[in-house]
């Protein structure tokens, strides 16, 4: 359901994929000195996640979760799956200016979205959890990338830094008389 939501197709998935593999440093770059922006980004990238996932559906389910620990990561429903926590694990490591921490709370985020799944049967969703392990994947490819706009806005910061402390010596000729 939330692939035919986000993407038409596999390979719609992987244009888009791509386009965060090629974006997805330079916003985080732009963003790493706007941290309350990235802030207030990372909040608006939550409410899809949360809508998409926990609104109710005319189903009726039972307590459980399905086991499925290999899932195809290139097919549109898991892809769907990545493709929706990386703008928000990116956008809260870029917030935090801590990638990993970012991953944790994408990892843990999934984690009790499919816990909320398995137990509220009231709001027909199922969970399972190859859900898990393509948001997982989605979280570790944002915080990938923010470390790596991060580690570019940093080094950027550095040479600045190292521009401005160089000596510069005048070349003009001096004069001794």
């Amino acid at each position: 359901m939330i692939a035919a939501m986000l993407i038409p197709s596999a390979s719609a998935g992987m244009t888009v994929l791509a386009a965060f593999a090629i974006l997805g440093p330079l916003v985080a770059w732009w963003l790493a000195p706007r941290r309350r922006v990235a802030s207030a980004l990372a909040v608006l990238a939550a409410v899809p996640i949360l809508l998409l996932t926990l609104s109710p559906t005319r189903r009726s389910m039972t307590i459980g979760c399905a086991i499925d620990w290999s899932p195809q990561l290139t097919a549109a429903e898991p892809l769907a799956n990545v493709l929706l926590f990386v703008p928000f694990v990116l956008l809260l490591a870029v917030a935090t200016a801590r990638p990993l921490r970012a991953l944790a709370a994408g990892v843990g985020l999934s984690l009790g979205i499919e816990l909320v799944q398995a137990v509220v049967t009231p709001i027909g969703r199922s969970c399972d959890t190859s859900d898990w392990i393509a948001n997982t994947a989605g979280s570790v490819i944002g915080a990938t990338l923010a470390a790596i706009g991060l580690g570019l806005a940093r080094w950027q910061r550095r040479t600045a830094v190292d521009d401005d402390r160089t000596v510069r010596v005048d070349t003009e000729p001096v004069s001794h008389r």
